[in-house]
């Protein structure tokens, strides 16, 4: 049996999506987009998003509305005055700030190659402690992890 994915337009992701996970529901999502690599491929992997409980802690996965009117799934970067500061894990511009009501979803649980991971499991450690400090070098170690997986 083949697995099919639904892309959601904005529009649509508001109307169906956004409610569900207000209704405290967790809704699976088949990520999209590369913002996320290497810890959350698109196409690969399935985000678990749920309604947030604030305050959020740097480190955090979580889905917000730009104020353009698009969905972004980003990490927190930094928290200062009640506002809110994302940068994707294969980005170095820091986006900012976000407003707590512009926040609908975090991220709980990913499947990830296959498997789940969460809290407790060291890539999810790794990324949300590690890795969100290491914004300045981060495109020096991204080239560098693509030219080790060439190799292989």
């Amino acid at each position: 049996m083949t697995e099919k994915s639904i892309i959601f337009s904005p529009d649509d992701f508001k109307i169906k999506v956004i409610p569900l996970i207000n209704e405290g529901l967790t809704v699976p999502l088949t990520v999209s987009g590369s913002s996320m690599t290497p810890y959350i491929v698109g196409k690969r992997d399935t985000v678990m998003i749920s309604k947030p409980v604030f305050p959020l802690k740097k480190g955090d996965i979580a889905f917000f509305e730009r104020l353009d009117g698009q969905i972004v799934m980003h990490r927190i970067c930094k928290i200062k005055g009640g506002k809110y500061y994302f940068v994707g894990d294969a980005q170095v511009e820091i986006e900012g700030p976000v407003e707590e009501a512009q926040i609908f979803g975090v991220v709980n649980k990913i499947i990830r190659k296959g498997k789940p991971e969460q809290k407790g499991k060291f890539t999810w450690w790794f990324f949300r402690h590690v890795w969100i400090r290491m914004i300045p070098i981060r495109r020096f170690c991204v080239k560098l992890y693509e030219k080790f997986k060439r190799k292989k």
